[in-house]
């Protein structure tokens, strides 16, 4: 879909890279040219994926809820890449099966801190650099959760209408100084993070996890998940020059199921 130099001389940064749609893009980036900077918790599959990349790489595990973590994350890349010409927010918890009516604060204050906030304070250091010279482009990895809230994901739902909405008011302002802000928005995606979200729901409904996964193939219209390629093809998309007039967009891909 994209040519192999199609991000040659492009410093990329991608936060969740050990999960499955971070990976994929990683993966692509480095198939086009780019030279990327990647973090995640998993200290193993981190270390498979800079294995794996063909061009610089600049692997960093943290914890990115840590300030301290996120600072030495952009001052690494920095210092062995060069400036952040990219920024993909991919990073990001999942839960579900969960009851309003039985909510606590930690699970809440989870969900957000990582989801939102980290992400929210990732972007605001690395944008600073971008609006300085007035150069980048930054997508997030939001959901369809993001744009439709969902019966028993309500805390996941929060988070991700609070990363669409700072990614919306932060394409306004940074449009000014020549940096894209704009959002992919995937439904359900053939990751772990999926299953284990459907497996909550099922345990809360006392239902079988297989039994939900297939109502939840069977009520999209492509009749099936989207892949983590498929969204990495959507960011790659965002970042690229074919993009350069899209600003502020919340990409849906949801196989037909929103429209």
């Amino acid at each position: 879909m994209f040519r192999e130099d199609a991000f040659a001389d492009e410093v990329v940064l991608i936060t969740g890279a050990t999960g499955g749609i971070g990976r994929a893009t990683a993966r692509l980036m480095d198939r086009c040219g780019a030279d990327v900077a990647i973090t995640g918790r998993n200290a193993e599959k981190l270390s498979e994926l800079d294995s794996e990349l063909d061009g610089q790489v600049y692997a960093y595990r943290a914890d990115l809820t840590n300030e301290e973590a996120r600072e030495e994350f952009i001052t690494g890349a920095r210092e062995m890449l060069g400036n952040p010409t990219a920024l993909v927010n991919s990073m990001g918890v999942g839960s579900g099966g969960t009851s309003v009516a039985d909510l606590d604060q930690d699970a809440i204050d989870k969900l957000m801190e990582v989801n939102y906030t980290a992400t929210a304070l990732l972007t605001r250091d690395v944008y600073r650099g971008m609006r300085e010279r007035e150069a980048g482009a930054i997508v997030f990895v939001s959901s369809l959760s993001g744009l439709r809230g969902s019966k028993h994901y309500a805390p996941y739902d929060a988070s991700k209408f609070a990363i669409t909405g700072f990614a919306q008011s932060l394409a306004r302002e940074a449009i000014e100084h020549n940096v894209r802000v704009n959002s992919v928005c995937p439904g359900w995606v053939d990751t772990p993070m999926a299953t284990e979200m459907l497996r909550e729901v099922a345990a809360t409904e006392g239902r079988e996890t297989e039994t939900l996964l297939r109502e939840a193939r069977e009520s999209i219209p492509s009749g099936r998940f989207t892949t983590p390629e498929e969204v990495a093809n959507a960011t790659a998309f965002l970042l690229s020059d074919a993009a350069t007039n899209v600003i502020g967009e919340s990409l849906k891909l949801s196989g037909g199921a929103v429209v």
